[in-house]
């Protein structure tokens, strides 16, 4: 019989996915990392309107469409002042497979990929599927990745590091020295940076900056996607950029394993880039004033929290127990060490819910901790 392979055999079902199993149907989900806001219905409409007229029922371009592909670069000129080829762009299925083929194109057997730990479960298990060597590195006490991290981690063997700002699972946004320094770090150790800017849009505190405005040598790529800025996590629309060498050959992976993004959704993506801001702006404040109200919460419970800058996710410390706990009380949240080693004592709560709910759970936390305590 057909074995496993050893890749596959590296990883398992996320831990996230395993608490949402566990949890009842009736449980307040805070674990889930998507908006709960409608896609803005300009995006809807350019859709439905491509699906009607037949536009969509054809292969696109392997990177895409050009217009959607002009977009992008028009959304990195108008949020990043980067001048971006739309030549430079693949439109994927969404910000993960853009991760996938990043690593896929850039890493060989047993070369190590440095990521933040906690960081997002894709990093490891993407590194493991590409047939790489996962080096996580532990944070600052603000939960932000620090430059000296990643460079004391690089070795011979290192073929990239990622990048995550704002962060999941910790809603920690890094600074412009930060990013700075990275671009400065892939150049001087030739090494490639992967800046996940998945969520560079939800940011309360501080401004987001891409390692690549100061990129000078070609070894930093960008991914991003409409997923969380637009809430259009079920379109599956992502994209990734860099440097033309290293975007034709993610285009080797990318055509092979997708041949092109949905021809619907690109169509959406296109129009959510181009159109109205404004439904982006409102998504934040909304995230911004749940925060707060999370965080007051924490406060009165006695949970100790840095402050999430950004993202719609918050990372308190947290008793032992406290997880199974919250969860046998109808509360989903997600143990903290299913993001990485260094996230144990941790919990990470997803804020991208109505202000109702998110008061009833908080209650519900605020029970389970005082019974912790007795």
């Amino acid at each position: 019989m057909t074995g496993f392979s050893s890749r596959v055999e590296a990883v398992s079902i996320s831990g996230i996915r395993e608490v949402f199993e566990a949890a009842g149907e009736d449980a307040i989900n805070l674990g889930l990392g998507q908006p709960d806001f409608p896609t803005p219905d300009h995006a809807r409409e350019a859709a439905v309107e491509a699906i009607r007229s037949g536009t969509v029922d054809a292969y696109t371009s392997n990177k895409g469409t050009l217009e959607l592909r002009e977009a992008i670069a028009a959304k990195h000129e108008r949020d990043n002042d980067l001048d971006v080829d739309p030549e430079d762009v693949i439109a994927t299925s969404g910000g993960s497979e853009a991760l996938h083929i990043a690593l896929e194109a850039h890493v060989d057997a047993g070369q190590e990929v440095i990521f933040p730990d906690p960081g997002f479960v894709s990093y490891d298990a993407l590194t493991h599927l590409a047939g790489g060597s996962p080096k996580p590195v532990g944070l600052r006490d603000d939960l932000t990745m620090a430059p000296e991290a990643v460079e004391d981690a690089i070795t011979d063997d290192t073929a990239a590091f990622v990048v995550n700002s704002p962060a999941n699972p910790t809603g920690a946004v890094q600074s412009p020295e930060d990013m700075r320094e990275f671009a400065r770090i892939a150049d001087e150790h030739d090494v490639l940076c992967i800046s996940d800017e998945v969520y560079e849009h939800q940011v309360f505190e501080g401004v987001h900056r891409s390692p690549a405005e100061f990129d000078d040598s070609g070894n930093v790529v960008v991914v991003n996607a409409c997923s969380k800025a637009y809430s259009m996590t079920g379109w599956r629309l992502g994209w990734v950029t860099g440097a033309t060498d290293r975007i034709e050959r993610m285009l080797r992976v990318h055509q092979y394993a997708q041949a092109c993004a949905s021809a619907p959704a690109q169509y959406a993506a296109e129009a959510a880039l181009s159109g109205p801001q404004e439904p982006v702006a409102e998504m934040r404040q909304a995230f911004q004033e749940r925060r707060d109200i999370l965080l007051e919460g924490f406060d009165e419970m006695g949970l100790d929290c840095p402050t999430p800058k950004g993202a719609f996710y918050a990372m308190p410390k947290v008793p032992e127990g406290w997880v199974d706990e919250v969860i046998e009380r109808g509360v989903v949240v997600v143990p903290g060490d299913a993001f990485g080693e260094n996230g144990a004592g941790y919990a990470r709560i997803s804020y991208a819910t109505d202000t109702e709910t998110l008061r009833e759970a908080i209650d519900i936390m605020a029970e389970a901790t005082a019974t912790l305590r007795e």
